[in-house]
């Protein structure tokens, strides 16, 4: 039996998601778990036609549920005696929620949760996803529902994905009037009379720097709608943060509200018993007094409103320096090679100066190359403390308009930030936590984070998780921050299977794989030139570990130069922003994301964008990975990104790079499991041309890729046990408009090692042949015995036969290699060479001759048992 509920209390976000859940599950029934709130009750009384499919819970065999399906809550004691339905082992929970997923709550073997401003929206873009289309009246309570959650779209909570959900429900006749008539309600007298109360006691105490404000009070009888109160208050006021806290019996009720990321309402309600998201949650308390929750209610506010920020949670550290003695030349070296735009000048450790890039490249263009940076640099200068307050410093950065600001303690440069940083910072919403004992002063903060740690437990089988809390494990041990970064990250927040893991290390990643190795018994293969190492598990899974790096090119296309860095360094010279993200493996912060760059707004873009406009200078195989990822993904290249790459290979960067590199991004491409799209979009951009200017996709060679394809999928659908490289037969099938001597030249160009020069050159002209032999006697109309047909194709290796098999356009040449793959190529003679030798035959060639012959007669049917080979060798031999 499937059962819809949600949680008790319920609102009109409630009703709207379960409507919708319903058209999900048809067969299910609706239950609500416990009391409805007053406009809802309200309702259901003036519209009853609506109500006439809800079930009471007294109509609902508990042990019958099998599944259960939760709507706008994800919390067991939220939701009545379904609680222990939820925990009953054989019964299905699938969950849909817009509140984040708290470590203590349910979790479903199907999720959808994510952070818009209501589960209405959530289910919503399910049906627009699915095509699903809402009857009017369902429209109706699906947008009242979403105009509560997001106080009529205005709450801060509220996301671009509310707006769109709101116009579909609108498209498909939801009723605004509706709407507008059961959300705008004049206040009762008790209520008017509670608002008074409230107003009365408001207070405010500042907790890390935050104001949050307090209101509270006692009465005998119930009164609903306490939410809506709340909101008043906040609007009224214009509180940034409320928390109201009301006795009504015997049951304290209360309602948080915050406008600012820094007070999570759900993280501060959850620890009464209630729950909700950032911006807005409840909870109703049962075991303690009014006097007591107004006593725990500060002591949990300083637990979770974050702490203020300092100019040490934003820095960035190591910072690249130069000294007073160094010449313009060397600092127009330094801020080129490492991308950055202004450098702090040092005497011995003391900040003395500020050089920008304006200022050098003017400098040079006057031909002062040679010139100490001492006679230009900028001296007059400010620089702050680490302790300095956010507000301070961006007072010193308006005011002064200094762009660049050093970072000294104890007379020392230990960071330092931009304006471009206080920017992000101040636009972003990012929260940041101190990292105690962990890392050198700068490095123990970041900048944008999330807590990921329900997607590892949901997305990852259990030996992984606990592979990853070892990482972090070590991490602690040595007093090292570890991530996991890149594209295992990437395709865990896709909801994407990735056992590629690349751990970074701020420190000794060396070390660190050592120290790991020790404890897990791996093996360690070290590389020390580079700071990186490959952990070897006994079962040969294998992790990559690097010690957090910088790099930078000499020249285009060439191999970078590598230095060691933080992690934000680390992350910026990676190739695309969604390739940028990175989760905290140390368990005071296991599973927090960070982001400095915007990875995870392009991912909801499905955009692939470079970091900086000369990525693709610096590395032109950039190229050939955007589209990877870009086809692979579905996603699409963002506008400026496409630009600078047509620019840069319409400015040939590609000729620097040597063609093993190359070739090495092909293979990755053509071993995609459908590489077409990508290889059509090589050609749009001018990338195959690089690899041999009659190299494209025209419409014959995209025939011949197609039939490819489907030639591939249908013999590795056929589960033989031999393996196929399928990135052999498309790069076949990219030559075939290549003659002989165009071919060779592409396999110098790409360093093809010899293997595989072999299989491209002379077996690419052995297929041409014998397909082009098979389609002849077929035209001819001859019938090809089996065992002509096995000895035109016995030598060819499966790539060449598929190639061929795709090449051909004769049906019955097609027929005959397919026949040849699925049940000729895999005949084997019954007796062997033992046989023959115990038949007094002396080994020579005449034991391939008669084996032939064996084979060839079974596969014309001439012979069929042990008995029968032995008969035909005796007469052979008697011949």
């Amino acid at each position: 039996m499937d059962v819809i509920t949600t949680h008790i209390n319920a609102d009109f976000d409630c009703l709207g998601g379960m409507i919708a859940a319903r058209r999900l599950y048809p067969d299910a029934a609706m239950v609500f778990a416990g009391a409805q709130e007053r406009g809802l009750r309200e309702f259901f009384m003036q519209s009853a036609f609506y109500a006439y499919e809800f079930k009471r819970i007294r109509d609902i065999d508990l042990d019958a549920i099998t599944r259960l399906i939760l709507v706008d809550v994800c919390q067991a004691e939220r939701i009545g005696p379904f609680g222990e339905v939820a925990t009953r082992p054989g019964v299905e929970v699938h969950i849909y929620d817009h509140h984040p997923n708290k470590p203590h709550a349910l979790h479903g073997s199907v999720e959808v949760i994510r952070p818009v401003g209501s589960t209405v929206t959530v289910l919503t873009h399910l049906f627009m996803e699915r095509g699903i289309h809402p009857t009017p009246d369902e429209a109706t309570m699906m947008l009242l529902g979403l105009y509560e959650d997001t106080s009529k779209l205005l709450s801060h909570a509220t996301s671009a994905a509310d707006y769109q959900a709101a116009a579909y429900l609108v498209e498909h006749g939801g009723n605004l009037n509706t709407v507008s008539d059961f959300l705008v309600q004049e206040l009762t007298s008790d209520q008017v009379s509670l608002l008074h109360e409230l107003l009365q006691s408001l207070t405010a105490i500042n907790v890390n720097s935050v104001d949050i404000h307090i209101a509270h009070a006692s009465i005998d009888n119930f009164v609903g709608d306490l939410a809506i109160l709340a909101h008043k208050i906040k609007d009224m006021k214009t509180l940034d943060a409320l928390f109201v806290a009301v006795r009504m019996g015997d049951r304290i009720f209360m309602v948080g509200r915050s406008r600012i990321p820094e007070v999570p309402a759900g993280d501060i309600l959850e620890e009464f018993g209630g729950g909700g998201h950032g911006f807005a949650a409840s909870a109703t308390v049962r075991d303690m007094t009014l006097v007591q929750v107004l006593e725990k209610l500060p002591a949990v506010l300083r637990r979770h409103v974050n702490p203020h920020w300092e100019a040490r949670h934003i820095m960035f550290s190591p910072v690249k320096t130069v000294q007073v003695a160094d010449t313009i030349a060397q600092v127009r070296e330094i801020l080129t090679r490492y991308n950055i735009n202004a450098l702090p000048v040092l005497d011995g450790e003391r900040v003395v100066g500020i050089i920008t890039r304006q200022v050098a490249e003017k400098a040079a263009h006057h031909l002062l190359e040679s010139v100490p940076v001492a006679e230009y640099m900028n001296s007059d200068f400010a620089s702050v403390r680490p302790e300095i307050s956010l507000r301070e410093l961006q007072d010193l950065i308006v005011g002064r308009h200094q762009r660049f600001v050093p970072v000294v303690e104890n007379g020392q440069l230990i960071g330092a930030l931009t304006r471009t940083d206080l920017l992000h910072h101040m636009v972003s919403g990012a929260v940041a936590r101190r990292r105690q004992g962990i890392g050198e002063p700068g490095n123990g903060l970041t900048l944008k984070r999330r807590v990921v740690a329900h997607l590892l437990r949901n997305q990852l089988r259990e030996p992984l998780q606990k592979l990853l809390f070892h990482i972090g494990e070590v991490g602690d041990f040595l007093g090292q921050n570890v991530f996991v970064v890149g594209g295992f990250v990437r395709d865990l927040l896709l909801r994407q299977e990735n056992f590629d893991i690349d751990v970074v290390v701020e420190g000794d990643g060396i070390g660190f794989a050592e120290e790991f190795g020790r404890r897990h018994g791996c093996r360690v293969r070290a590389h020390r030139k580079f700071a990186t190492a490959v952990l070897v598990f006994p079962d040969g899974f294998k992790i990559d570990v690097a010690s957090a790096r910088t790099e930078y090119y000499l020249e285009p296309g060439a191999l970078p130069t590598v230095e060691t860095a933080s992690i934000k360094l680390d992350l910026y010279r990676r190739d695309f922003t969604i390739n940028t993200l990175a989760i905290a493996m140390n368990r005071a912060h296991f599973g927090e994301l960070l982001d400095y760059f915007g990875g995870q707004s392009d991912l909801r873009e499905k955009a692939i964008r470079v970091l900086h406009n000369l990525s693709f200078v610096e590395d032109p195989t950039r190229m050939f990975r955007a589209i990877r990822f870009e086809q692979r993904l579905a996603f699409q290249l963002g506008r400026h990104t496409e630009h600078l790459l047509k620019s840069a290979v319409r400015m040939g960067f590609l000729e620097k790079v040597s063609g093993p590199r190359v070739f090495n991004e092909m293979l990755l491409i053509l071993r995609e499991p459908d590489p077409l799209p990508a290889i059509a979009r090589l050609d749009e951009l001018g990338l195959l041309a690089y690899i041999h200017p009659r190299m494209s996709c025209r419409s014959e060679i995209n025939r011949l890729l197609a039939a490819a394809k489907r030639t591939v999928d249908w013999y590795e659908l056929l589960y033989t046990g031999e393996g196929c490289q399928r990135w052999q037969v498309f790069f076949l099938c990219l030559f075939s408009g290549l003659d002989e001597s165009e071919v060779n030249q592409v396999l110098r160009h790409l360093g093809m090692p010899p293997r595989y020069a072999e299989f491209f050159g002379p077996e690419r002209e052995t297929v041409h042949r014998i397909v082009h032999q098979l389609e002849w006697r077929c035209s001819q109309r001859r019938n090809l015995s089996n065992s002509e047909v096995y000895r035109m194709l016995r030598e060819l290796p499966i790539e060449a036969l598929l190639y061929g098999m795709a090449r051909t356009e004769h049906e019955e040449a097609r027929r005959l290699m397919s026949h040849f793959v699925t049940h000729l190529r895999s005949v084997v003679s019954l007796i062997g060479g033992r046989d023959l030798q115990s038949m007094g035959l002396k080994p020579g060639p005449c034991y391939g001759e008669i084996l032939n012959k064996l084979v060839a007669a079974r596969l014309d049917g001439l012979v069929s048992t042990r008995e029968d080979e032995l008969r035909l060798v005796r007469r052979l031999l008697a011949g």
